[in-house]
């Protein structure tokens, strides 16, 4: 027999009405402060099989909530365990001033960065894993409800190392890949933080605007290449003020435990993590529409045999194109492609969607199955 879905209320006006014996049963409530609704709170109702997370309880409604609920604090953080919603870049870097660079130090982000760092990333202490368990339980929950606002093939994303300046070449080349492919009706994703996962955003930002202005948003940039550089958030920030948009969605998934490299501000949608594994495993498994591996280090190159391990195996149903964005990179540098291309004709691999190239026209036409 399956049970009732729990129904999810994070604001007040969403507060449900009793059964006909006066119960409540099956709701998770996130963040309700229950004292500002004292007319519900005097009904009398009880709750049953709840769950109240991070919610306020006025002594008297107290005694109505049974022993099958789960009550959990606030806790106390930094950050919301039970935050509802995903970040965006306003929200992760609030407290940011691009007119004071000093700002990047006491914002959202960075407070919660160092906090984390100071607890340590491999922390013992019970109360604060939970904290970041369900946080990023949160993150999972509120990137399924955006996520299905969107036909699963839609989402694509790109992969690629941090290093990659905003000057050089191949920045240029993803972010043209990520605009035409948003034009195309793609949903564009990345690890969400700089180099060619910045540039993914930023090819999103920009969809449905000119070659020029394309081309000032780059000059914009490139005063700050690398987010080592005095400036490189500021400029990211002046970009998205002079170039406003509403219309096109991308998303960045980033995570604490690489805190030192900052989030794109261009990604639309942030599910931040702190646990990375939980971050890299979401990424790869929500990219039904494919994956276009630009060049990268250590982190692209264990993302690829898990790209293809999921794809062998159709862990997430049907395999999705793997695009190999740089033939002397992934054929001789790092000779990965000739590597796969070995194992499957040996059997070791099946269901593997295979290419290589230099030409964006094509990486583009590979995913869009052209």
């Amino acid at each position: 027999m399956t049970s009732t879905p729990y129904r999810e209320v994070s604001d007040i006006s969403q507060l449900p009405a009793p059964d006909a014996a006066g119960i409540v049963s099956r709701y998770v409530f996130q963040y309700i402060d229950f004292g500002q609704v004292p007319q519900y709170v005097a009904a009398g109702h009880l709750f049953s099989d709840c769950c109240f997370l991070g919610c306020d309880i006025p002594s008297e409604m107290e005694g109505r909530i049974g022993q099958t609920c789960l009550v959990f604090p606030r806790m106390g953080r930094t950050y919301n365990v039970f935050r509802t919603r995903l970040y965006d870049g306003d929200s992760l870097y609030a407290g940011y001033d691009p007119e004071n660079e000093e700002s990047f130090g006491n914002c959202f982000d960075t407070r919660v960065y160092n906090d984390y760092v100071e607890k340590g990333q491999q922390c013992d202490d019970i109360r604060e894993t939970l904290g970041r368990t369900l946080h990023d339980r949160a993150m999972s929950s509120a990137m399924r409800e955006f996520l299905s606002r969107f036909d699963e093939r839609q989402v694509v994303a790109i992969m690629g190392g941090h290093a990659e300046r905003r000057t050089d070449v191949g920045y240029r080349k993803v972010a043209l890949i990520s605009k035409t492919l948003t034009e195309n009706g793609k949903l564009m994703a990345s690890g969400g933080g700089p180099g060619a996962m910045e540039a993914t955003h930023l090819g999103a930002w920009m969809a449905g605007r000119s070659e020029a202005e394309f081309q000032d948003a780059l000059d914009i940039l490139s005063v700050a290449p690398t987010f080592r550089d005095e400036g490189w958030l500021r400029t990211a920030f002046e970009v998205r003020a002079k170039y406003p948009q509403h219309r096109y969605r991308s998303l960045g998934i980033p995570t604490w435990f690489y805190g030192h490299e900052p989030s794109t501000p261009f990604a639309t949608d942030i599910a931040k993590y702190f646990y990375n594994s939980l971050r890299e495993d979401t990424l790869l498994a929500i990219a039904k529409g494919g994956i276009i591996y630009s060049p990268g280090s250590a982190g692209t190159i264990q993302e690829i045999f898990q790209d293809a391990a999921q794809n062998h195996y159709e862990t997430f149903g049907a395999p999705s194109p793997m695009v190999f964005f740089g033939k002397q990179f992934f054929t001789e540098e790092i000779p990965i492609y000739p590597l796969l291309e070995d194992l499957m004709a040996r059997g070791k691999y099946r269901n593997l969607l295979i290419s290589v190239t230099d030409d964006t026209e094509v990486a583009v036409n590979t995913v869009l199955g052209l």
